[in-house]
C-alpha cells in the first residue's frame, strides 16, 4: 500500500519565525527562550510540483541591464549610502530608535522625488494623513507628485498601489499593516511575513523602487521575523543620539552596492538635510589651545571623519576614583590609562578621569587610541596639545604606536581640515606627504607625548 502524506505539528518562534517539528524551550535560531509557540500542523513531505516555465533561461550575457539602472532620489547622502541611488524593483528596509527621524527622512525622500518629477506614493499606518500633511508643511514637502495614503490593510494597500501606479513607495510602517487573510495581530510574525512578502512581490512584478520602515527592539535589532532582512536588498539603520542633531545613515546590508558607506544628517525643527561635510559638527571652534584636547580622524565605512576628545582629570575625594566616558569605549579609555601609568609614567590612578567627545560623535575604533592618550597627559599635566596637532593610530599594551587603515586618507582629511601636524605610526610608511601639513612618524605613546605637549 503506497505511502500517504502525513502531518506532524508544527512549532514556530514567534521572535524570529523559525519552525521545528516539535516543541523545545530555546529558539535554534535567535537563541530567545520561551518563545516556541504550536502553530498547526506541517505537511510531512513537499506539496509543490513542478509546472510550466513563465520564461526561458536566458544567457547571463544577454540580460539587458538598461532596465536596472540607478535612479537618484534627489537627497545626495541617502544616494551616498545607496551606493549612487535606487535601483528600479529594490526594496529598502529603513530601520531605527523610536524618535530619531525615520519618517521625516522618509517624507524628504518622497518629496525630493516628486520634485525632480517621479510619482511617490506614500503610504502611513502610523498616522492619520491630516498629521502627515502637518510634518509635510513644516519641513517644505509639500509636493503635487507625491501622493498620500492612510492604510493599515494590506489589501487595501496593494489597491492603491494598482491605482497610482507609483514610481516610488515608501511604507511607514510595516509593522502596522496587517492582512486579513492571516491570523495574528499586526507586527506579529506572521503577518509582518505576508505584509512583507506581498509588497515585495509587488514591487518586483512592477519595477517600482520601495523603502519600508521597521521598528526595532530594546536591544536595537530590527523587530520582526529575521527572514524579512533576507527576503529585502538593502537594510539601513539609522542611528542617533536623542540630545544631538547627528543622524547617520549607514548600510548594514545592500545587493546593490558596498556596505562601507556612511550618509550624515542634521535633524533640525525645520526638517533634516544631508551634511556633506560633517567636520564642523565633531570639532570645537576654541580660539586658544584647552588642556585635554585633541583630534584624530576615524574611518566609518570609506568615510574620514574627524574626532575631537576631551578629557579631565582631577584629585579624587573618594576611595574609587571615578571614570565616566561619553562616545567612547570606557574598557579603552581604562587601557589607555594603563599604558600612560606604565609606559609613560603618568599617575593617574588616584585621579577622576572624564573623557568624551564633541557632538555625540562615537568613536569605537582603535585609530582614536593616540588621541586619546594625549588628551589624557594633556589634561594631567595641565598643558595644552600644540596648536594644529591630530593624532592617528593605535596604543599597544607595550606602549608601541601601531598602524591601522587607511592611513593615507585619514592624513589627507586631516591636511583638507587646516591641521599643520599629524602624528603617526613610525610603521605606517613613507607615503608622500600632503601639501601642508608635517607628518611626524613616531614608534612609541612615550615619543608622541614628548612631541605632542610642550614642556613646562
Amino acid at each position: 500500500m503506497p505511502a500517504t502524506r502525513t502531518s506532524r505539528p508544527a512549532y514556530r518562534c514567534t521572535e524570529c519565525g523559525w519552525t521545528a517539528a516539535k516543541w523545545v524551550g530555546r529558539c535554534g535560531e535567535c537563541q530567545a527562550w520561551g518563545t516556541v509557540e504550536e502553530a498547526g500542523a506541517a505537511p510531512a513531505g513537499p506539496a509543490t510540483k513542478a509546472t510550466a516555465a513563465t520564461r526561458p533561461a536566458t544567457p547571463i550575457a544577454e540580460v539587458s541591464v538598461s532596465a536596472s539602472a540607478r535612479r537618484g532620489t534627489g537627497v545626495s547622502e541617502f544616494d551616498r549610502v545607496l551606493g549612487g541611488g535606487v535601483v528600479p524593483g529594490a526594496v529598502i528596509l529603513l530601520a531605527g530608535e523610536p524618535g530619531v527621524g525615520k519618517s521625516t527622512l522618509l517624507l524628504d525622500v518622497a518629496a525630493r522625488a516628486a520634485r525632480e518629477g517621479q510619482s511617490v506614493l506614500y503610504v502611513t499606518g502610523e498616522e492619520s494623513a491630516g498629521q502627515v500633511r502637518l510634518r509635510a508643511e513644516r519641513i517644505g514637502a509639500l509636493e503635487p507628485g507625491l501622493l498620500l495614503a492612510a492604510e493599515t490593510d494590506l489589501g487595501a494597500v496593494l489597491a492603491q498601489i494598482e491605482q497610482t501606479a507609483p514610481q516610488l513607495l515608501m511604507v511607514d510602517s510595516i509593522q502596522t499593516i496587517a492582512s486579513a487573510s492571516v491570523d495574528g495581530a499586526p507586527g506579529g510574525v506572521s503577518q509582518v511575513r505576508e505584509v512583507a512578502s506581498a509588497l515585495i512581490q509587488a514591487a518586483k512584478t512592477t519595477g517600482f523602487p520601495m523603502v519600508i520602515v521597521g521598528h526595532v527592539t530594546k536591544d536595537g535589532s530590527i523587530a520582526g521575523p529575521r527572514i524579512v532582512e533576507h527576503l529585502v536588498d538593502v537594510v539601513c539603520q539609522f542611528e542617533g543620539e536623542q540630545h544631538s542633531q547627528l543622524r547617520l545613515l549607514r548600510a548594514i546590508k545592500n545587493r546593490f552596492g558596498s556596505v562601507d558607506e556612511v550618509g550624515c544628517f542634521q535633524l533640525h525643527d525645520t526638517g533634516i538635510e544631508g551634511v556633506a561635510d560633517p567636520s564642523g559638527l565633531f570639532l570645537s571652534r576654541e580660539g586658544t589651545p584647552v588642556p585635554g584636547t585633541c583630534a584624530t580622524i576615524t574611518i566609518d565605512g570609506k568615510r574620514p571623519l574627524p574626532a575631537e576628545i576631551q578629557a579631565l582629570v582631577a584629585p579624587s575625594a573618594l576611595s574609587n576614583p571615578r571614570r565616566a566616558t561619553s562616545g567612547i569605549d570606557s574598557a579603552r579609555v581604562s587601557m589607555i590609562l594603563a599604558v600612560l601609568h606604565r609606559r609613560v609614567g603618568l599617575a593617574v590612578a588616584a585621579d577622576d578621569v572624564y573623557v568624551s567627545t564633541i557632538g555625540g560623535a562615537r568613536v569605537t575604533e582603535p585609530g582614536a587610541d593616540v588621541a586619546l592618550a594625549l588628551a589624557l597627559a594633556s589634561a594631567r599635566a595641565d598643558r595644552p596639545v600644540r596648536t594644529g596637532f591630530a593624532a592617528i593610530g593605535e596604543v599597544a599594551l607595550s606602549g608601541a604606536i601601531r598602524p591601522v587603515n587607511a592611513m593615507s586618507q585619514r592624513v589627507a582629511e586631516a591636511a583638507r581640515l587646516g591641521f599643520t601636524d599629524v602624528v603617526v605610526p613610525e610603521a605606517a610608511g613613507a607615503d608622500k606627504d600632503p601639501v601642508g601639513v608635517r607628518v611626524h612618524r613616531v614608534a612609541t605613546l612615550r615619543d608622541a607625548v614628548r612631541l605632542a605637549i610642550p614642556a613646562e
